[in-house]
């Protein structure tokens, strides 16, 4: 989820043009996530110069079209929630004096009679060069631009404050989003520090507006403005991370397993459940509702010694973690009212990969990590999956959780029960 827990894609140097953001890349010498297009140095002079672009001015330009772009899709969403909110408030208080469209002229009074007077007449061009497609945009309101709703919402503030509990709130959101909504509208560079605080600013002021997914946090991970308009390219994937660590920076184990009404887990020693999600915790879960079934793999198992060679440890080192996990686990279900609800299993096959399946209540999330030869889990590459999206949005035939899920109920099957 993106910088407010927002995340498809997630913005980085690998969806950002990959070396311009490098260090060491085109834009080694500018701030730290600026991109520049600097013209030749003063002595080159030869003619056509600017006219020459390599790979490096190429990867630039992609960085900024693709930042600019996850920006305009945020300014998109909030000047469209905006103006329904102006409309729905305002309209029935103008409209039924003024009439037609000049509820709005009326609306913005002396003060903002020049900028509404602009929307007219930008209308009435765009009408006659066939410019609107959409017959729902053939009004003034549409023709607004976000500063000017801004300003019709804070001209009329006590109509909105039964609805709203924070105007300062609505006005400092807005506020960082104008410097953001600046650059865009020039094709200006967009640092990474502004548009990460635009969509903070954004998701916040959709929240506020009462536009957001509606339950807390949006069951562990919402779905951001980029993942809705181009998610299905990906499948299911919402997010990649080097490590698991960065993985944890973005979604913490609480924020992970928190909430969960179904938890499937299969790996090794399970160590991002284990040692991140205290065994209270874990209790709580299980006693609120929660179904828990945990795979190890069988800490006297030759794949454990193998394993261990692998990674270079001593030998027993890695199946005395593993015995420890499960003796933490067995402990948290000793202590359930109700252990049928709880099951811990092992597995002696080769292990392939670890996967932590949760789902929620309307949708359900994956983190999914491939074993490599030379690194510890800790170390391996991490896939977040989004599972059974709301509203049935994803197509769940095309997706890699059900592959995963199928994976887990097949080791499920052929695993033996710890007592």
């Amino acid at each position: 989820m993106s910088s407010g827990g927002l995340e498809l894609p997630p913005g980085d140097g690998g969806h950002e043009g990959g070396p311009a953001d490098a260090p060491g890349g085109a834009a080694g010498t500018v701030a730290a996530g600026a991109v520049s297009l600097a013209p030749p140095a003063a002595g080159d002079v030869r003619a056509g110069a600017e006219l020459d672009w390599g790979a490096e001015a190429w990867s630039e330009v992609r960085t900024r079209a693709q930042r600019a772009g996850r920006a305009y899709i945020w300014l998109n969403l909030i000047e469209q929630r905006l103006r329904s909110v102006v409309g729905a408030v305002l309209r029935p208080v103008y409209e039924p004096v003024h009439g037609g469209d000049d509820w709005v002229v009326a609306a913005a009074g002396p003060a903002g009679q020049e900028w509404v007077q602009r929307a007219v007449a930008v209308r009435e061009v765009s009408r006659r060069k066939g410019y609107l497609l959409d017959p729902a945009d053939d009004n003034v309101l549409s023709f607004l631009t976000l500063p000017q709703l801004r300003e019709l919402m804070v001209q009329h503030w006590p109509c909105f404050e039964p609805y709203f509990d924070d105007r300062r709130e609505i006005e400092l959101a807005l506020d960082e989003l104008e410097v953001t909504r600046n650059v865009v509208s020039r094709n200006r560079a967009l640092s990474r520090p502004v548009l990460e605080q635009a969509e903070r600013a954004s998701a916040r002021l959709l929240e506020v507006l009462g536009a957001g997914a509606g339950s807390p946090a949006a069951d562990r991970l919402p779905i951001d403005a980029v993942e809705d308009l181009v998610g299905d390219r990906y499948a299911d994937v919402i997010s990649v991370h080097p490590d698991r660590v960065r993985l944890q920076r973005m979604l913490p184990a609480e924020d992970l397993f928190g909430g969960a009404r179904r938890l499937d887990a299969i790996g090794i020693g399970l160590n991002l459940l284990v040692q991140n999600f205290s065994g209270r915790r874990l209790v709580r879960l299980t006693e609120a509702g929660c179904r828990v079934r945990l795979l190890f793999l069988n800490p006297a198992s030759s794949a454990v010694k193998r394993r261990e060679r692998e990674l270079g440890l001593r030998k027993g080192e890695l199946s005395r973690s593993v015995e420890m996990n499960i003796l933490h686990v067995r402990r948290v279900r000793a202590g359930l009212k109700d252990p049928s609800c709880f099951d811990i299993h092992v597995f002696d096959e080769t292990p392939r990969f670890t996967a932590y399946l949760v789902e929620g209540e309307s949708s359900g999330i994956a983190v999914v990590q491939s074993y490599l030869r030379r690194a510890r889990g800790m170390e391996a590459p991490v896939l977040v999956l989004r599972g059974g999206g709301r509203g049935g949005r994803k197509d769940s035939e095309h997706g890699l959780f059900p592959t995963y899920r199928e994976e887990f109920e097949s080791v499920w099957e052929d695993s033996r029960p710890v007592s």
